[in-house]
């Protein structure tokens, strides 16, 4: 198989209609569909988009957030870390590798990330790496996170 390539997704109309073909389609790119109509955006705009594509068809999608080390409540040291949201592989395409690259494209930036797995996806994370954060009622919300760890980073321990 060739080499999979992870890039940045363009925010522009031709992206968020091939957003629609994923499950996790949702508000989030709906308000960015209306900022879209209200103000152009040049093609060149900093999106937290990357993707995969499978000839012209975007087949794999996550977002990346890059969090400043000040609201860092999961690592130690305190660091910028990163939040990924919204991994999502079409059902025909998976297995093949392409969440794997895009994993391994978020941890090639070498900090700690974050996510939120959807129901039944744990042991996909697991195979990654990553690991359930220890739960702390106030700054989780009700949220499971699971994290990843470059080398040198431990998890911040939950205090009573």
């Amino acid at each position: 198989m060739a080499t999979i390539k992870v890039q940045p997704l363009l925010v522009n109309y031709k992206t968020l209609e091939e957003f629609k073909r994923f499950k996790e389609y949702g508000n989030q790119e709906l308000a960015m569909l209306e900022d879209l109509e209200s103000n152009i955006v040049e093609n060149d705009s900093e999106s937290p988009f990357f993707g995969i594509y499978y000839g012209s068809a975007l087949v794999a999608r996550m977002s990346l957030y890059r969090v400043q080390a000040k609201y860092d409540h999961y690592f130690v040291p305190p660091q910028d870390y990163l939040e990924l949201w919204k991994l999502e592989v079409l059902p025909d395409y998976r297995k093949q590798g392409f969440g794997k690259a895009l994993v391994d494209f978020a941890k090639s930036y070498k900090l700690p990330i974050k996510t939120n797995p959807r129901i039944n996806s744990h042991a996909f994370w697991e195979r990654m790496d990553f690991q359930k954060a220890q739960y702390d009622m106030e700054r989780d919300l009700g949220e499971n996170p699971l994290i990843w760890m470059p080398s040198g980073v431990e998890e911040r321990e939950v205090t009573e």
